[in-house]
């Protein structure tokens, strides 16, 4: 009866939500064909109103009510610390800090959802229910969190792993007679990615009027990468004290490769630990069972 119940609760839900979704539809189609209409005049301000999209007349406003409300019972500082980790992640266009903030507020109200979810549908009482309800609200509210940091150091790695192939390509076009800049903006075309778009980035800073260093210093403020923060060192001393580029970028593009050795060596460490919990909490039991579970059966027959 209950999974019947949950069942039917599903299509009703389900039923609504295409409805809504083709009425929806149908009204965004009339608003766009009465916009395309020549000397169409709109008579009052709510039809004005109506003319736009519901993200427009409903979303978005709720949107900036949810975000001030998180941005006033957030601690001091960190509404920073989110803009730092957005800035570190590439300002990624999915993710805003009033979406951050958004999501951390509806992640804080889900105990309205998970509580009835599991207490009354799904039958959970007692201790057990009060854990499974604190786990997934918990879970809710540190999502936003825990996906904004994968993010960063995704970000990170790839900017690390692809910079030794970088300064390779700059070491032979420098090599071969191209300035630093033009040889940057070959490179930077010939190698994708996030990388390549900081680099185009400090070039077009350089065309705009700043100097080399304090182009490099913002890109270094940008990216937080230890490999690209030793190589930003060595090209400012470069330029400081007028070392060859050539000679600057090879023995960094050597030790960067190197670092990117160091670097896949510990990851390569890391994985018996990572292995660890799967091994025994997921294969161990089964082990057990088909090893000792034939043995505990005649035990028991034989008591």
């Amino acid at each position: 009866m209950l999974l019947l119940a949950i069942g039917l609760l599903g299509a009703a839900i389900l039923l609504i939500v295409l409805y809504v979704g083709s009425v929806v539809a149908e009204r965004a189609e009339a608003r766009e064909s009465l916009k395309q209409l020549e000397g169409y005049q709109i008579q009052d301000s709510r039809d004005r109103e109506m003319l736009e999209g519901f993200t427009d007349r409903v979303a978005r406003p709720l949107g900036e009510i949810i975000s001030r409300l998180g941005a006033r019972f957030t601690p001091e500082g960190y509404v920073e610390q989110i803009e730092e980790k957005l800035l570190y992640a590439g300002n990624p266009p999915s993710l805003t800090t009033d979406r951050v903030l958004i999501y951390k507020v509806l992640g804080a109200a889900s105990v309205v959802v998970w509580a009835p979810l599991l207490l009354l549908l799904l039958g959970l009482s007692g201790l057990l229910g009060l854990i499974a309800v604190g786990l997934l609200w918990f879970g809710s509210f540190m999502a936003t969190d825990a996906i904004l940091n994968r993010m960063v150091e995704e970000r990170k790695h790839q900017l690390a792993i692809r910079l030794p192939d970088l300064l390779d390509l700059m070491v032979i076009s420098v090599e071969a007679g191209l300035g630093f800049d033009q040889a940057l903006d070959r490179t930077t075309k010939a190698i994708p990615g996030d990388l390549s778009d900081e680099f185009r980035r400090v070039l077009r800073e350089t065309r705009i009027g700043s100097s080399r260093s304090d182009a490099l210093r913002a890109m270094d403020e940008r990216t937080h990468v230890p490999e690209l923060h030793t190589f930003i060192l060595a090209m400012l001393q470069a330029d400081t004290f007028g070392v060859s580029v050539a000679r600057v970028l090879r023995s960094q593009a050597a030790d960067m490769r190197v670092m990117r050795r160091f670097r896949a060596q510990e990851e390569a460490q890391k994985a018996p630990v990572k292995m660890l919990f799967p091994l025994v909490f997921c294969i161990f039991p089964a082990v057990f069972v088909v090893i000792l579970g034939p043995a505990v059966i005649r035990l028991l027959d034989a008591l």
